[in-house]
């Protein structure tokens, strides 16, 4: 049979100048010719053989003969090279797609006589598959491998620096004793639903060392110590529960009076706190009136309440080991929110500062102790749940050191509309938030879901293990047990 070669409707052409020079737009539109003459006039190419149909034409076949439609002349070549065309090898070692079989989880599970693989065991599969899974499934597992990354990383895996690093720090011994320092911030849902026993662990065995949170992760952790929150539903009208003085937190519920019990319990607490500061105050005061000053001249430093400091009393104060805040205070790990007037403690200050005018929160203090913590450590890593304030609170303080070693982003946001909370971990690196040759991942997931799985695939595996590992290591070298302000390493329960 004849070749069929499709036929396409003639095009009106535009000629050029003698100078090649490109027509003016209003003498295309006249003409009736394509926009593409004119481009191709002003790439000044006359050789036809650059078209774009002639180089669709002109695109190789598949090499494989076997192919019936390949082989076959009455397929136009556009088409064919089109559907057909060749593709180059994968590299080797590509890994290939493939899920978690159930079938292969051990044991008859087929013919309802039970056996097979235990829970935990199929967890473990199911999560190792994740990694060749694809799409966010993908992510997870490699958010997984990233956080084992910062857990495990020594400054011994670094080179030493000649004239650079600090000449205490040549050793490989006191190299391998020195960690990364892991940053955890959350926003406030991730307390007010079940994520809370997840963070407890964490923080109840040290196993992250600065946490950052907004205004309801405070609040709602101690509110949980009095009054449970409940299930609800998306679909519950606001109008009806605003009625029943409910309040609706997307599925989940709770009632104005858990609220009221907080600010019970934390109006006595802010007179007393208020006490403590005054008292201060004098003392203060007294040193100044008799000629005390800091070297240089300055006055002494003045006692003021910040947030970091007003968690760790709170988390001591309401002495519930069910907790994150009681954990925190308890392990020294410093919690750091600098909207913490941003909710019910706000409110609170609000209402006392009526009462009596001058409780004093400076958040210029904690600024520099989180940006410290930062800079005084010889690697980092950062796991945010979340985005907004807590995102960028923690990336800004590790900016201060020209970026984090390790992060490990989990959020639904997006970044077409140039928001923080959807900015990915390649514009932080353009930043210098997170460093140049780190290999950051983002979890597109709702992180109630997406971090259990995995600190159950790291934190939560061989606890034992990692506490022999950690004993003894420091995130910076001077705080080493050697020197004057020791840390132990990493405190928490056994």
């Amino acid at each position: 049979p004849k070749s069929i070669t499709p036929s396409y409707p003639q095009k009106k052409t535009m000629t050029t100048t003698s100078n090649d020079e490109a027509p003016p737009l209003s003498a295309v539109a006249e003409s009736g010719a394509d926009l593409s003459d004119v481009l191709d006039a002003q790439k000044k190419s006359t050789d036809p053989s650059t078209s774009g149909a002639a180089f669709i034409k002109a695109a190789p076949l598949s090499s494989d003969t076997s192919s019936s439609v390949s082989a076959r002349p009455d397929v136009p070549s556009v088409s064919a090279s089109a559907v057909l065309g060749e593709s180059e090898s994968m590299p080797e070692g590509t890994p290939q797609c493939h899920g978690y079989d159930f079938n292969n989880r051990g044991g008859d599970s087929t013919d309802g006589t039970g056996g097979g693989a235990d829970e935990q065991t199929m967890l473990e599969g199911i999560m190792k598959a994740m990694r060749t899974t694809g799409f966010q499934a993908t992510n997870l597992g490699m958010a997984c491998d990233e956080i084992d990354r910062m857990r495990s990383w020594r400054l011994s895996d670094v080179p030493f620096r000649e004239g650079i690093d600090d000449p205490d720090l040549r050793s490989a011994e006191s190299r391998s004793k020195i960690r990364a320092r892991i940053f955890l911030s959350y926003t406030s849902n991730q307390i007010s639903s079940g994520q809370r026993e997840v963070i407890k662990f964490l923080v109840q065995r040290g196993m992250v060392d600065v946490v950052v949170t907004t205004a309801g992760g405070i609040e709602e952790d101690i509110i949980k110590c009095f009054e449970p929150t409940y299930m609800g539903d998306f679909k519950l009208r606001g109008r009806d529960l605003r009625k029943k003085g409910i309040n609706r937190i997307g599925n989940l519920l709770v009632p104005n009076n858990n609220y009221c019990k907080f600010e019970d319990w934390l109006g006595p607490l802010l007179v007393k706190m208020h006490d403590e500061q005054d008292a201060a105050a004098v003392e203060w005061a007294k040193d100044v009136a008799a000629g005390k000053r800091e070297v240089g001249g300055s006055l002494p430093p003045q006692f003021a309440w910040t947030p970091s400091k007003v968690i760790e009393r709170l988390g001591k104060e309401v002495n519930d080991e069910s907790s994150v805040l009681y954990w925190c205070a308890k392990n020294s790990i410093p919690v750091f929110c600098p909207a913490l007037t941003d909710g019910s403690v706000g409110d609170m200050m609000y209402f006392h500062s009526y009462k009596r005018p001058g409780l004093v929160l400076d958040i210029a203090e904690d600024v520099r102790r989180i940006n410290d913590l930062a800079v005084r450590s010889h690697g980092t890593g950062m796991v945010i749940l979340g985005g907004g304030l807590v995102k960028h609170h923690v990336c800004n303080a590790n900016l201060m050191r020209n970026g984090a070693d390790f992060a490990v982003y989990v959020n639904t946001a997006n970044e077409f509309d140039g928001s923080d909370s959807g900015a990915s971990p390649d514009e932080a690196i353009s930043w210098g938030k997170i460093r140049l040759d780190a290999r950051p991942v983002k979890v597109c997931c709702d992180a109630t879901i997406a971090f259990p799985l995995i600190v159950s695939q790291t934190f939560a595996r061989d606890v034992k293990g990692w506490r022999e590992r950690t004993e003894g290591c420091v995130c910076w070298f001077e705080d080493s047990e050697d020197k004057e302000g020791a840390d132990k390493g990493a405190g928490g329960i056994e």
